[in-house]
């Protein structure tokens, strides 16, 4: 089955690096999953939002200089937040950002770039968790989110 971005996604998509647009688009055909464009370029104002209610650990978030974009996964006409429909958008999104030659970070694995990993994003993702965990750490997923590295 393929996908298509909705006119409201490419909206969102407005402002964001034209790289990271290209990942994007690129990713909706390959996926297995449907999604869309939830976030791209942020206000200063809504970054500081985001930090306020623990959705974002940052104010120096990338989605500030359009170099990030979140993606809200749909399984038949409803959101999913389920982590397992990511890993299969994160797997997209790798093989989209390694044809066009771009290096993307994923927020479900902030130790290492998407697109330097071979294996799954869902193994990446355990590598990621525990390493947290063996550092005393908690892990912070954020697997709709993807960036520019």
């Amino acid at each position: 089955m393929t996908f298509k971005l909705s006119s409201r996604s490419l909206r969102r998509l407005e402002g964001v690096d034209t790289e990271l647009v290209s990942v994007v688009k690129r990713a909706i055909d390959l996926t297995a999953i449907d999604f869309g464009v939830s976030e791209g370029l942020r206000t200063l104002s809504r970054q500081k939002e985001l930090v306020e209610k623990g959705a974002s650990q940052t104010l120096k978030s990338k989605h500030l200089e359009g170099s990030a974009v979140d993606l809200v996964a749909y399984i038949g006409p409803r959101v999913s937040w389920e982590l397992k429909v990511y890993d299969d958008v994160a797997d997209a999104m790798r093989q989209a950002a390694k044809e066009l030659q771009v290096t993307l970070r994923w927020g479900a694995a902030w130790h290492k770039n998407l697109t330097d990993s071979e294996g799954s994003a869902e193994s990446l993702m355990n590598e990621y968790i525990d390493l947290r965990r063996s550092q005393g750490r908690r892990p912070f997923i954020d697997a709709p989110h993807f960036e520019l590295a």
